[in-house]
């Protein structure tokens, strides 16, 4: 009775007191929102920092550990296995039992663990243990990441998502950015005694300093996010008839799976490249380690400078679709250019970093538009979790190809991939004008439909005592 006491007393104070009374911190100003985006952006730090050591090491990784292409790929399989099934589990376990606050923090625990183990196989020179740690460092890696995307729609539904998707993009990609010229340095600085196994288990360890900064941050977004409920759920008290229940997957859109068909077809062509492509810059440039690395890492560095600035563009155009055929477009002709021709290779990554930075601004946010708020988490699992699926299939094929038939090839295979995405995008396009959807209108027009179909939402619900799951063929009956 205390502590409810206790609870109502904060919550009238947060209600009633003015912004200028509370300074960044009061749920009600304008400021808590950006106080919590920063903690948003490096949620994910310690998981992408971590997700690409083996890029960083490659060449030393498999010379002291004694491994094939295949045996060094499989660490990018052995992550993404468990996520075909356990990204969407996390998303139900978000929407319906541990909320955003929690998983988040579970899920950063995870790849702490997982960096650990991952670190002391690599030690003990125990390829077993390293499968072992990357199999745990998965199940919490995609997760967050869709607490993260759950997490951003929360805090910023409608104005600014797009510009938020791409400011957590940025940083996450930070993380990437900063793994691949540091890592390899890392390395090289350690004492000359350490060698083999014990330099490479030694520099995973260091490693697990940057999950260390990612569960503080998860911490840290649990207690705000606890101020932000308060005010909502007085402003706006909690429906019975929101609650979600997983019998609604039945209702995803034919849009959703198309979306979920480009997320996989597209980044099978990115990350597969970028953990195999510091031995094709030493072989096809004759780049030293170094500055293969660095060429490795322009993606995500053009990635973590353009996706804020591109988020905000999307936001302020609309039209998610044109940009989203436009950035697969161009990341296949970066693919060709590494196949076909011997210009530098700085000139294909560029293209393909810009082109990784506008998809991931206007494909990630359309999920938002396809299904309703109570299933966002479980939305954005199942995306994490076919993209998973994808990654690890294609993460063994990638290893296959490269032992057998080389970079060529391979350039080939990735080009297919991007081919199958940009039909799947021009069928979604198609679809979308047909049924009157929104993906590709301009925000004003969106805003127009919006409320439409918030509208007949309220109608039915009043009228029929229930809340309907708003499948995407439902909702835009009301636009035609």
């Amino acid at each position: 009775m205390e502590d409810s006491t206790a609870i109502n007393s904060e919550r009238d104070r947060l209600v009633t007191t003015p912004a200028s009374a509370t300074g960044i911190l009061n749920p009600r100003g304008p400021y808590l929102k950006w106080v919590a985006v920063f903690f948003m952006c490096f949620l994910s730090f310690g998981s992408y920092y971590c997700y690409d050591n083996p890029a960083g090491l490659q060449d030393v990784m498999k010379d002291d550990l004694k491994i094939s292409s295949s045996t060094f790929t499989s660490f990018y399989s052995w992550y993404s296995w468990p996520n075909v099934v356990l990204a969407a589990v996390g998303g139900i376990l978000i929407d319906k039992w541990l909320g955003v606050a929690r998983g988040a923090t579970v899920f950063c625990a995870f790849i702490l663990v997982g960096q650990v183990i991952f670190g002391l196989g690599g030690y003990w020179r125990l390829i077993w243990l390293m499968n072992t740690g990357r199999f745990i460092f998965g199940i919490g890696g995609e997760s967050l990441s869709s607490a993260q995307n759950a997490y951003a729609v929360a805090w910023f539904f409608g104005k600014q998502l797009n510009f938020v998707f791409g400011l957590q993009l940025s940083f996450a990609r930070v993380g990437s950015l900063v793994n691949m010229n540091t890592i390899h340095r890392i390395y090289d600085s350690l004492d000359p005694s350490l060698t083999g196994p014990h330099r490479i288990g030694t520099t995973l360890l260091i490693a697990v300093s940057t999950c260390v900064v990612s569960l503080v941050c998860a911490l840290i977004l649990w207690v705000l996010d606890i101020r932000r409920r308060k005010v909502v759920q007085e402003d706006n008290p909690p429906d019975p008839n929101d609650e979600f229940h997983i019998r609604d997957i039945r209702h995803f859109s034919a849009s959703l799976y198309c979306v979920f068909i480009i997320c996989v077809f597209y980044y099978v062509a990115i990350f597969p490249f970028i953990a195999a492509a510091q031995l094709l810059f030493e072989s096809k440039y004759n780049l030293s380690p170094a500055w293969s690395n660095a060429c490795n890492s322009l993606v995500y560095f053009m990635s973590a400078i353009l996706s804020p600035v591109l988020g905000y563009v999307v936001d302020r155009t609309g039209r998610n679709l044109y940009w989203l055929m436009g950035s697969i477009t161009t990341t296949i002709i970066a693919h060709a250019l590494l196949a076909f021709l011997f210009v530098h290779p700085v000139v294909p990554l560029v293209l393909m970093g810009i082109s990784y930075s506008i998809l991931a601004a206007s494909l990630w946010p359309m999920v938002a538009f396809l299904v309703p708020k109570k299933m966002l988490g479980t939305a954005y699992g199942f995306m994490q979790s076919i993209q998973n699926l994808g990654l690890a299939v294609m993460n063994i094929f990638t290893g296959l190809i490269l032992d057998s038939y080389g970079y060529f090839m391979l350039e080939i295979f990735f080009i297919i991939c991007l081919e199958i995405a940009l039909l799947a995008a021009a069928f979604l396009y198609v679809y979308n004008s047909v049924k009157k959807g929104m993906l590709n209108d301009s925000p004003a027009v969106r805003r127009v439909k919006q409320a439409e179909i918030d509208a007949k939402t309220n109608t039915v619900v009043n009228n029929n005592g229930e809340s309907p799951v708003s499948s995407e063929d439902d909702n835009k009956v009301s636009n035609t």
